[in-house]
């Protein structure tokens, strides 16, 4: 008589990927806010002549050049805050990658701006998944990324965009998912 193994091994794995909805985001999207406002502000009391903010009086500036080179700072801060804020309340970049061995499927799904391609999503059989692949960029503009390589396409980030995540996470993620895909690790 055959003894029957059961298998304790999870049939899924799911791992949030985090967008734009950082704290550093919403910290720098608010300060270009609060600043923009205030050089705006500035400028436009400098042309009114009229004083528009309450902890300083800019109606002494003279509009041309100062009051308008202040104006057009605050303008282009406020431009660069208003694609911020969009960006971090449609959560660009998003999303999550499932591994589920009972479907045989892999899903990469992330948010994108509006339109048609709001929702990015790819979708493999794992069959198809040759090696998990780890990419360490140390220097000025460190980058540790998490790459899936899938027969006949190009390598596909895993995680996040940004902030470079600890190299023991890195690691622990990649074997881990290499792991459970039963393929190699490659990269480190």
């Amino acid at each position: 008589m055959a003894a029957s193994v059961s298998s304790t091994q999870p049939q899924t794995l799911k791992r949030t990927v985090l967008g734009a909805r950082r704290a550093s985001n919403i910290f720098w999207a608010s300060v270009l806010t609060l600043g923009g406002l205030g050089f705006a502000l500035a400028g436009a009391s400098s042309y009114l002549k009229t004083n528009l903010l309450p902890f300083s009086d800019p109606t002494q500036l003279v509009f041309i050049p100062q009051g308008i080179a202040m104006g057009f700072y605050g303008v282009a801060a406020l431009g660069l805050a208003t694609y911020l804020w969009v960006v971090i309340g449609l959560d660009v970049g998003g999303g999550y990658n499932s591994f589920d061995k009972s479907s045989n499927r892999l899903s990469i799904v992330r948010s994108g701006f509006w339109g048609e391609n709001r929702r990015i999503e790819i979708e493999h059989p794992l069959e198809d998944v040759t090696a998990v692949r780890v990419a360490i960029k140390e220097g000025l503009n460190p980058r540790r990324t998490l790459y899936l390589r899938i027969k006949g396409r190009s390598d596909i980030p895993l995680t996040r965009v940004g902030q470079p995540i600890p190299l023991a996470d890195l690691e622990n993620q990649g074997a881990e998912l290499a792991r459970f895909l039963q393929v190699p690790l490659e990269g480190l």
